[in-house]
C-alpha cells in the first residue's frame, strides 16, 4: 500500500512519466481497477545475464587504442567528473575528523576508479559487480598497483566480490559480517536495478543498510527525463548521434519499473537499460534512512566544479576536455566542422578567445543524459 499511495502521489506531481499525460494514465488505472480494461500482459525479461555477458567480453585495451577511440574525451570528462565527486565526498567523510575509511564500489567493472580511492587514502574497499571477469581484472589492477607502490606507500586492503547485487544480499558475502561503510559508490550502474521493484530495492538495500550514520550513496546515473524527453521529440522510437544511440520499444507509456530501452555507446556499452524515476528512487531510499543531498546534471555539476582553481587543475591533467581548434597540426576527435560550432559560437558570445577545451557535440549530447546523485545517511 505505502508503494501504491507513492506511486499515486508522484503521478499527480509529473504526470508524464508513467503515461501519455496525467488524467487519461489515471482514468485508464481506474478502468482497470472497475475491471473494464485488461491491463496489457507483459513479458518480464531478466537482463542480467545480457548484461554480464556483455561487460565480460568487453577487451581490455591499452592507452594508445583509447586515445584514438571517438569519445575518448567524453570518457575523460565523465572521468573527472567521478573523481571530483569522490573527492569532495571523501573531504566531508573527514570533516568530523581522521578516521579509518572505508567504501564500497557497487558495480566496480574492471576496476576503473582504484586509483580515485587510492589518492583519497582509504582503508579498506569492497569491490562487487554482476560480470566476473570484470571483477577479475578488478583485482588484478588492484594486485599491480599494489606491486608499482613505494615501499613506504599506504595502499588499502581489498575484497573482490562476483555477485548479482539487485538479486543477492551483499553483507552476506562479506569478509567481516560486521563491516560497515563510510561511503557506497555505484557509478553508471543503478539504471540497470529499476528492471523491477524487487531488484531495484535489493540494489539500493545492497548500498545502503552497511552505511555507517552520516555514510554517503552516491553515484551516476541516466536521467529518465531528459531521455523521455528526447524520445518524445524524435520522429521514431530511437534518438542519437555519431557516438551513441537510445532505442525504446514504444512511446507514451513509461512505467515505474521496467521501462526498459537500449542504449549503445561507441565501442563501450551495447546493452539493455532502464528508466529510472527519480522521484521513486528518492522515496524508496527513505526505507534506508537515507535523505537526498543533491542532484544534478552533469552540466550542471561540471559549470559549478569547473570554477574552483584546483578543479580546473585536475580536468587539464586528465584531459578531460578537447583544445579547439587543435594545435600543432593536431586532429579533432570529429571530423565535422559542425561538431565544434558551439564552441566557435560560445567563443563569440563571451569574448573568449581561441584555443578553448571543449567535446564535440556528439559527445555533449551523450553526456548530457547523465545526473549526479548524494544520499547521506541520516542518524
Amino acid at each position: 500500500m505505502e508503494l501504491q499511495s507513492a506511486k499515486t502521489e508522484m503521478l499527480n506531481e509529473g504526470g508524464d512519466v508513467e503515461g501519455g499525460g496525467q488524467k487519461s494514465q489515471m482514468k485508464r488505472r481506474q478502468e482497470e481497477d472497475d475491471g473494464r480494461v485488461s491491463p496489457p500482459k507483459k513479458l518480464v525479461i531478466d537482463h542480467s545475464v545480457k548484461v554480464a555477458s556483455h561487460y565480460n567480453s568487453l577487451q581490455e585495451v591499452g592507452l594508445a587504442a583509447r586515445s584514438r577511440s571517438r569519445i575518448f574525451f567524453m570518457r575523460n570528462f565523465n572521468n573527472w567528473l567521478k573523481s571530483v565527486l569522490i573527492g569532495e565526498i571523501l573531504d566531508q567523510v573527514r570533516e568530523t575528523g581522521p578516521q579509518q575509511v572505508s567504501v564500497l564500489d557497487l558495480g566496480c567493472g574492471k576496476g576503473g576508479d582504484l586509483l580515485k580511492w587510492k589518492r583519497g587514502g582509504i582503508n579498506h574497499l569492497v569491490c562487487a559487480d554482476i560480470a566476473g571477469v570484470s571483477v577479475e581484472q578488478c583485482q588484478s589492477r588492484y594486485e599491480d598497483m599494489k606491486k608499482k607502490s613505494h615501499v613506504n606507500e599506504k595502499i588499502f586492503n581489498a575484497q573482490f566480490i562476483n555477485a548479482d547485487c539487485s538479486k543477492e544480499v551483499l553483507s552476506e558475502k562479506l569478509d567481516d559480517p560486521e563491516q560497515m561503510f563510510d561511503i557506497c559508490s555505484c557509478q553508471f550502474v543503478y539504471h540497470y536495478s529499476f528492471e523491477s521493484e524487487q531488484k531495484a530495492n535489493m540494489m539500493l538495500r545492497n548500498a545502503c543498510e552497511r552505511l555507517k550514520p552520516g555514510g554517503f550513496f552516491i553515484g551516476t546515473t541516466p536521467d529518465a527525463f531528459e531521455l523521455v524527453k528526447r524520445l518524445e521529440a524524435s520522429d521514431s522510437l530511437s534518438f542519437g548521434n555519431e557516438v551513441f544511440k537510445v532505442s525504446f520499444g514504444s512511446k507514451g507509456f513509461y512505467p515505474l519499473f521496467g521501462c526498459q530501452y537500449h542504449f549503445s555507446l561507441e565501442d563501450v556499452v551495447d546493452v539493455p537499460e532502464s528508466l529510472v524515476y527519480f522521484p521513486l528512487f528518492e522515496h524508496m531510499a527513505k526505507r534506508y534512512n537515507m535523505r537526498l543531498v543533491l542532484k544534478q546534471r552533469f552540466s550542471e555539476f561540471f559549470e559549478e566544479k569547473v570554477k574552483k582553481e584546483h578543479h580546473r587543475s585536475l580536468m587539464m591533467k586528465m584531459m578531460a576536455l578537447q583544445p579547439f581548434p587543435c594545435e600543432d597540426g593536431g586532429r579533432q576527435a570529429a571530423d565535422s566542422r559542425g561538431e565544434y560550432g558551439h564552441a566557435e559560437e560560445h567563443s563569440v558570445r563571451a569574448g573568449v578567445q581561441l584555443p578553448l577545451g571543449t567535446l564535440s557535440r556528439s559527445e555533449w549530447e551523450a553526456a548530457s543524459i547523465y545526473l549526479v546523485f548524494i544520499f547521506q545517511k541520516m542518524s
